[in-house]
């Protein structure tokens, strides 16, 4: 592991594990005026609905926290975050570690001195309102503290005007063309009909009909296809409509470069960020067109070299 692998780890681990020592502390502080029977959820109005054993509270609830802080260390890791989604991801963690931590000290001091036997009066709602209170104290220390750490390396990469282009001769056409998507869509589409037949026919239409319709609609880009020709980049799917489509009159230049599906684009399908969009059906390589909007499309496949260069 790299120093600045190291620091990025740190970092995304230490609220949670600080929560988990101070929520450790305090429950050994107050553990002799705990009940056996805890009450440790509550309903809308704040009064206990659901009991735990002091033991098993500590069993079911602190390893939430770990749990937590190793997918936090996870994405730090391997989500590739850069700039200001990097320093947003350690806020975000001091203040999801601030949040929960708190929460689970308050259920065990609304238990302080409660008789054998007996119950917790109620969960006060203040104690929500002082939850969110400090997540937002501890996102905001996140923040500052996540300039202590050196921000990983934009994959961009170099000026995508400078990579080699196919060139063509006077009236030359050319096109370019590639299937994407995985081979799971089509079974999970296939798996998703046959629900909605079956919960019709066994059940309910009504449940039956939309289960239907979307897998049809989801079948139809299961695996879309892309294309590069004289008309831009088009990504479209079994039907000819719908279909997103770039014109090179949109287009200022077209790189091939590796995006994270995660982290660029919060996820998979078609994507809609504030400075980009695109068909992001895994992390990996990618068409990349900057547009004269400023912004970017994108749209993961194979081969992505040769379709950005023509």
């Amino acid at each position: 592991m790299t120093s600045k692998n190291l620091g990025r780890v740190t970092l995304a681990a230490l609220p949670f594990v600080l929560a988990l020592l101070i929520d450790l502390m305090l429950h050994a502080a107050i553990a002799d005026r705990l009940p056996d029977r805890l009450a440790v959820h509550f309903d809308a109005g704040g009064s206990a609905d659901g009991h735990l054993s002091s033991t098993a509270y500590l069993l079911y609830t602190l390893p939430s926290l770990l749990v937590l802080g190793a997918l936090w260390v996870f994405i730090a890791v391997k989500g590739r975050l850069h700039g200001r989604a990097h320093r947003w991801l350690t806020g975000g963690g001091f203040a999801a570690a601030a949040f929960l931590g708190y929460l689970q000290i308050a259920v065990l001091f609304v238990n302080v001195d409660v008789p054998e036997g007996g119950s917790a009066d109620g969960f006060p709602l203040r104690h929500i309102a002082v939850a969110l209170g400090a997540a937002a104290l501890a996102g905001a220390l996140g923040l500052l503290l996540s300039r202590l750490v050196p921000v990983p390396d934009d994959p961009r990469g170099p000026d995508p005007a400078t990579r080699e282009r196919v060139v063509l001769a006077d009236g030359e056409v050319a096109a370019w063309g590639r299937g994407i998507g995985a081979w799971w869509a089509p079974v999970a589409v296939l798996v998703l009909l046959a629900a909605g037949v079956t919960v019709g026919r066994e059940q309910n239409w009504f449940i039956g009909v939309p289960l239907i319709l979307f897998a049809l609609v989801t079948g139809t880009f299961c695996r879309p296809h892309v294309t590069v020709d004289r008309r831009g980049l088009t990504v479209s799917g079994l039907l000819p409509r719908p279909r997103v489509r770039v014109p090179l009159e949109r287009m200022e230049v077209a790189d091939s470069r590796p995006v994270n599906a995660l982290a660029e684009y919060g996820g998979w399908g078609y994507r809609i960020r504030p400075e980009r969009s695109g068909v992001i059906t895994r992390s990996g390589e990618a068409i990349v067109v900057s547009l004269t909007s400023g912004r970017e499309f994108a749209v993961t496949v194979a081969d992505s070299a040769t379709g950005a260069a023509l």
